[in-house]
């Protein structure tokens, strides 16, 4: 493998990979992965030469340093565009589609200004739709589509010779769509993820990375693409829709195109737990999926036991399941376990929301599923409010410091010295430079502990409820919520009020008679109040897509938390709401 740590730039190794091994085959695209046959195959030599064109047609209308958008979905397309930007010394700014919501629009808007884009890179199959979005922003940019078989140029090309701590891409944050962050990935933090990526969590040589996380997201773009290309391997890539459509074939595509690492968020696991049928298992081969990484959410230990045993036929063993921990201000990789089953701690609730960790007596609790060690890092808990550092065994705010720890917001100086400036208070020697991740978590034994997000922890009767644990034991314990998506959230009862009302937005697997619906929320209600203490103030049983998630599939709990407050959203089945025009109890055959 090429000295990833001892390079100057990207295009340095990937040029090496193209002169010493330029016939391998790269980059496989996979429409079906149930179909071999439909997979389009682009060789190292192949990208560097399409890259080399697509460089030459930026320089035609930008300069090194320019900004440059990437709307593209998980396709050869996508490849030459990032790898071009990086020939010619531009800045790649990955992005999601503009997308069917108005939210989505003004997301990719905000982006495109804030970055101060010059150029858009979109596919063919993309380009109306992104001309009639940029024309409906005034975006007055040239609009390309990256070419993967050129002709070829009539002058040698010279890729940009970067240096190591030159501003490589543009990683922007899953924020508000008012005031998007770019994180400022440079050339040294992309080499040195790889390296960490590469050695951490390691595969047969000849295996390949892939999956169908979407190249925007941290996951996807660090872990499935820019990796194993510096690493010398190979990618094999679907799309999320695909994965969504038939789960199964995202471990087919495993399975058939030799993966050895694939990510994915915790929802992808109980996906395929309750959409994979049972007798279609055992023709799966899934004994060389070694990295079989559960991150970008929290991890459930209850879904790592239930995969590993349904699973269990197909060649899953429980030392290939990989909790990771990761974020794009560390690049990606953060803290991972491999090799071993994973660390599971059983620990007291009530200590637990008081901020400690202590075993649960007689094996009741909570679960915690350790991320493992920090590495290329440094890790504290602190206290979010104070800013000292807690003892080992306590909850607070994960700190970070450390070469992946990438150079702050593009162009925002507030949020980057409010974010990576940091000093931990109450320790003189402490020199600063501490990444506030805006997590919450413990450390013990030196390995880190995620229990949720500062943002999204709820304020309920004064006892701290982290909504993902409520939501997973709702689909756990009824079968009508299996395969479907929730979204808890707490909504203030009054103007200055710092608690809020609980409030259970959930869909249900399939349309039901209205005293069905009752039943099911019933229950709903029973499981909140016996399994966490609290009670439900309002449930909404939701049809199918209606809980909105993001393309790579987080709950976007404050787009729900605003829809449920404005009375904008149209359950089957609810009580406890109002809707916009509508009073509270509102069964579906009452709606018209």
């Amino acid at each position: 493998m090429a000295d990833l740590t001892g390079a100057s730039n990207v295009v340095e190794i990937f040029t090496e990979h193209a002169r010493t091994r330029g016939d391998y085959r790269a980059v496989a695209i996979v429409p079906d992965p149930s179909d071999p046959s439909t997979t389009q195959w682009v060789t190292y030599d192949q990208l560097d030469r399409a890259a080399r064109g697509c460089a030459a047609e930026l320089l035609r209308g930008c300069r090194p340093g320019d900004r440059a958008l990437l709307l593209l979905p998980n396709s050869a397309e996508f490849v030459v565009a990032l790898l071009g930007c990086f020939y010619a010394g531009l800045v790649p700014v990955p992005s999601s589609m503009p997308g069917r919501y108005k939210q989505d629009r003004r997301r990719v808007s905000g982006i495109a200004r804030d970055a101060g884009i010059g150029v858009v890179l979109t596919g063919p199959d993309e380009l109306d739709d992104v001309l009639t979005w940029a024309g409906a922003e005034d975006l007055d940019v040239p609009v390309l589509i990256p070419d993967v078989d050129p002709e070829p140029l009539t002058e040698p090309f010279t890729p940009h010779a970067a240096h190591p701590h030159d501003l490589a891409l543009l990683q922007y944050t899953s924020g508000s769509t008012s005031d998007p962050k770019g994180a400022q990935v440079t050339q040294r933090n992309l080499l040195l993820n790889a390296h960490a990526i590469d050695t951490y969590l390691p595969v047969r040589e000849g295996q390949r990375y892939g999956g169908w996380i979407p190249n925007y997201h941290d996951m996807g773009l660090m872990g499935h693409i820019l990796t194993p290309l510096l690493a010398g391997r190979g990618i094999a890539l679907m799309t999320p829709a695909a994965f969504l459509r038939r789960p199964r074939a995202w471990l087919e595509l495993v399975d058939r195109f030799d993966i050895g690492l694939s990510a994915a968020p915790n929802f992808a696991y109980e996906l395929c737990l309750t959409r994979v049928p049972e007798d279609s298992i055992g023709d799966l081969d899934l004994s060389r999926w070694t990295q079989t990484i559960s991150g970008s959410e929290p991890v459930k230990a209850s879904v790592l036991a239930e995969f590993a045993e349904r699973f269990a036929p197909a060649g899953i063993r429980p030392e290939q399941l990989t909790p990771c921990y990761g974020m794009a201000e560390t690049t990606l990789m953060i803290s991972t376990t491999s090799g071993r089953v994973p660390r599971v701690l059983t620990v007291d609730p009530d200590a637990l929301e008081a901020g400690r960790i202590e075993q649960a007596d007689g094996g009741a609790g909570r679960t915690l599923v350790s991320c493992g060690e920090p590495r290329h890092l440094q890790a504290r808990i602190v206290d979010p409010a104070t800013g000292e550092a807690l003892p080992e065994g306590s909850v607070g705010e994960i700190w970070l410091r450390g070469e992946l720890v990438v150079d702050g917001y593009w162009r925002n100086p507030a949020a980057t010295e409010a974010t990576f400036g940091n000093r931990v208070s109450g320790d003189p020697g402490d020199t600063g430079g501490w990444l506030r991740t805006g997590d919450l978590g413990a450390l013990l034994e030196g390995e880190i502990y995620v229990t949720g997000r500062i943002k999204e922890m709820m304020i309920v009767r004064g006892r701290n409820i982290y909504p993902h644990d409520i939501e997973h034991e709702l689909r756990r314990q009824h079968e009508e919520l299996r395969d479907t998506v929730g979204s808890v959230v707490a909504v203030a009862s009054g103007a200055g009020d710092t608690d809020g009302r609980l409030v259970v937005i959930h869909e249900v697997r399939r349309r039901a008679q209205d005293e069905e619906l009752a039943r099911l929320a019933a229950g709903v209600r029973a499981t909140v109040a016996r399994e966490f203490g609290l009670r439900a103030d309002a449930v909404l049983l939701m049809r199918r897509g209606a809980v909105r998630r993001t393309t790579s599939g987080k709950i976007q709990r404050g787009t729900m938390r605003t829809l449920y407050a404005n009375g904008e959203l149209e359950p089957l089945w609810a009580d406890g709401y109002t809707t916009a025009d509508r009073p509270v109890a509102i069964p579906a055959g009452e709606r018209g």
